[in-house]
């Protein structure tokens, strides 16, 4: 019987972290302008304004705090989450989290957002739909439903706050902002904890 806490996949080395981020970035953004192209999809507007920053900064506050609440509180969630971050963030170095944060939050948003949500209708059941499919992407193997459906959540509360404000770039600064401060947590947090485990030895 496979070990709940052990991933499904390979761990990827760095270098190999880089080039899928790079190529799934790419190919987001490749659907995204086909879609919108043959669809004739009119891209969500994308206004940089203060009032903007001051939505983003906060829903990725928002995102940021429950998803430590949920850590702490559903341990299916946490095994599931170290799981992926610990594949994805682990052999990564510290310059590299900014890539974490800017080729999902731009390729993503564009894509599930900015091309799916005016392609559906831009209405709620639009934000249902680009949801679900935003969770299913985050899926690294079958033992990881609890952190899909954490995604899920994520990309209605993203999806809600685009359709709303009617401005990508809100859930784009949320999920930029969110995948840094997500991930330097992670990596400062499992540091200390490698560190205090090697001085216990």
């Amino acid at each position: 019987m496979a070990n709940p806490k052990t991933p499904e996949i390979e761990p990827l080395s760095r270098p190999q972290i880089l080039v899928v981020m790079g190529v799934t970035a790419v190919i987001l953004l490749i659907i995204s302008k086909i879609w919108q192209k043959l669809g004739s999809v009119p891209l969500l507007p994308t206004e940089i304004t203060t009032s903007a920053f001051i939505w983003g900064i906060s829903l990725a506050a928002g995102i940021t705090v429950a998803s430590s609440i949920i850590y702490r509180l559903w341990p299916a969630y946490r095994d599931s989450a170290d799981i992926y971050l610990e594949l994805v963030i682990k052999p990564l170095i510290w310059p590299d989290l900014i890539w974490l944060g800017l080729l999902p939050g731009l390729s993503e948003e564009l894509l599930f957002r900015g091309v799916m949500l005016p392609a559906l209708g831009l209405n709620i059941a639009a934000v249902v739909f680009s949801s679900l499919l935003f969770g299913v992407l985050h899926l690294s193997g079958a033992g990881q439903w609890p952190y899909v459906v954490w995604a899920t959540v994520v990309g209605f509360a993203l999806g809600y706050v685009a359709l709303i404000t009617g401005n990508l770039f809100v859930p784009i600064c949320a999920h930029i902002i969110t995948n840094l401060v997500s991930s330097c947590l992670w990596k400062l947090t499992h540091r200390n904890l490698e560190t205090n485990s090697t001085s216990n030895n």
